[in-house]
């Protein structure tokens, strides 16, 4: 390596380095700073934040090998896919140039937001919705948010309609579209502390391809595919915020009943019953799910209502803020919630335990003893929203990152990903029985409660050759695992010349 001679560095100096003494000197400040840092901060560590520090150091080795294993791409199965969206944008396309064309005598690019906007609110007149920019300024928006709110204007609404129907398709596109490596692979970035709650982010992968793998939606994982001789195993730990919550109130208030009812295995039939005691219950868990399935309000069950409010209510969302995201009427949220709170009556007092120990100390610790400081105004409601998360959400992060790292010491099984409250593994498809049970019962951790009782997290495990579920169209998709799996493999991956010799 060539030396390079300490100088001060100023503008003209540096104009006459070559690029590399440049990238070195760069990377050299970089390791300088990171170590000056450190020096101030790990003095600061006490014995709850030094277990967290190093908790977080033990996670860099699976997680680098995940960001460098990264998850073979079956291509055809791509190319298929990629082409079964494109007809259907050019259909609606088509249908929506006609709608144009026929109503105000001309089309526009629906990728254009000028274009669109001169449309909705030039040409139609709607009244504009204005979101603040970067120079904070109010400025008109054609953003999701604000076509769904332009919905209720007949004129707009199939327009709009069309709209979002294409950005949807255009997105899963631009997905499946995502660079791959030679090797025919697609590889993600985790970032450890790349969030407050202590979860993990990803992003690019270090070599500029792949994405962020944690978001991928469930339509469009088929063509995420084990390696030849392998099976997938997606195990996710199953209604884990829901039971944190229940911990957290058994904690606080020896008020198990949110807990016992997650417990109960069937947390949304057990809610639909304390929320809407006038239905005929019976003693038959079958019937009663049965019942809870039952049409609510428009298209929505009973169930499904406990299900996505029970969610929302048990972080403190309000009714108007919810039915924006649920498109449902606001006074039928507040009904919920209001049978809601007095099935669960510690809901409330922890949300006001949150609100004032936020207030009083500027810090909360998880259950897994994760502490946060929280920097913004302590009363204000953004804040107080993400403090009342803060716990569920960073104690499941961390349960789940300590299975994981239970798992992956095993040495059964190569890890390939961690999705927020799941992990996809591979493992060698003629051991499936053998490996199985024990990832089942490695994952669980224990977590010790107050009064004597301890919180176990089931999981589930889904078994497979893709990472989407198993349907009569994808028969290698992944299935619940009982004990066994008959399948064998109908489709070999194709994937690139490289992958192959590879393999």
């Amino acid at each position: 390596m060539k030396a390079i001679k300490t100088h001060t560095l100023t503008p003209a100096s540096m104009a006459m380095m070559s690029q590399t003494e440049l990238l070195y000197i760069y990377n050299g400040l970089d390791c300088c700073l990171t170590d000056e840092i450190f020096n101030v901060l790990q003095p600061q560590l006490d014995n709850q934040t030094r277990a967290t520090y190093e908790f977080s150091k033990s996670l860099q080795a699976p997680v680098l090998e995940m960001k460098l294993r990264g998850v073979l791409v079956d291509q055809h199965r791509r190319g298929i896919a990629i082409k079964k969206y494109e007809e259907q944008l050019n259909v609606i396309q088509s249908n929506l140039s006609t709608i144009l064309s026929e109503g105000i005598g001309r089309s526009i690019n629906w990728r254009s937001p000028a274009q669109l906007q001169e449309l909705l609110y030039g040409t139609l007149g709607l009244p504009p919705i204005k979101k603040r920019n970067a120079k904070g300024a109010y400025t008109p928006t054609t953003n999701r948010d604000a076509l769904e709110r332009l919905e209720v204007y007949f004129i707009a609404q199939p327009i709009i309609s069309h709209i979002l129907g294409l950005r949807d398709i255009a997105k899963k596109v631009g997905v499946l579209r995502t660079g791959i490596d030679p090797d025919g692979r697609m590889r993600t970035s985790f970032n450890i502390a790349g969030t407050s709650t202590g979860r993990f982010s990803s992003s690019l992968s270090d070599f500029g391809t792949g994405t962020n793998l944690q978001n991928i939606e469930d339509l469009l994982r088929s063509v995420f595919v084990s390696d030849p001789g392998y099976k997938f195993a997606y195990i996710d730990l199953e209604q884990a915020e829901s039971r944190l919550v229940g911990a957290i109130e058994w904690n606080l208030f020896h008020d198990g009943k949110y807990l016992d009812a997650c417990e109960s295995g069937d947390l949304h039939t057990t809610v639909c019953r304390l929320a809407w005691e006038n239905l005929p219950w019976t003693s038959d868990p079958r019937r009663n799910k049965e019942l809870a399935e039952q049409p609510f309000y428009r298209q929505h069950s009973y169930r499904h209502m406990a299900k996505v409010l029970g969610h929302g209510t048990n972080y403190n969302g309000k009714p108007y803020t919810m039915a924006k995201h649920t498109k449902l009427d606001a006074k039928i949220i507040a009904e919920f919630q209001a049978k809601y709170f007095t099935a669960f009556p510690a809901h409330q007092r922890w949300h006001n335990r949150v609100a004032s120990d936020l207030l009083q100390f500027g810090k909360l610790d998880t259950l897994t003893g994760r502490r946060r400081w929280f920097f913004g105004r302590r009363n204000d409601d953004t804040t107080v929203r993400e403090a009342i998360a803060y716990d569920p959400q960073g104690s499941v992060g961390d349960i789940l990152n300590q299975g994981m790292l239970k798992v992956w010491r095993l040495g059964k099984v190569q890890l390939l990903l961690q999705i927020h409250d799941a992990i996809l593994v591979q493992f060698p498809e003629d051991q499936e029985n053998e490996i199985l049970p024990v990832l089942l019962k490695e994952i669980l951790v224990p977590i010790q409660l107050a009064h004597n009782r301890t919180l176990v997290i089931p999981s589930e495990a889904l078994t497979g050759w893709n990472w989407a579920k198993a349907s009569a169209e994808n028969p290698d998709g992944l299935k619940v695992y009982k004990g066994g799996d008959s399948r064998k493999r109908t489709e070999q991956p194709q994937t690139s010349q490289l992958a192959r010799l590879l393999a």
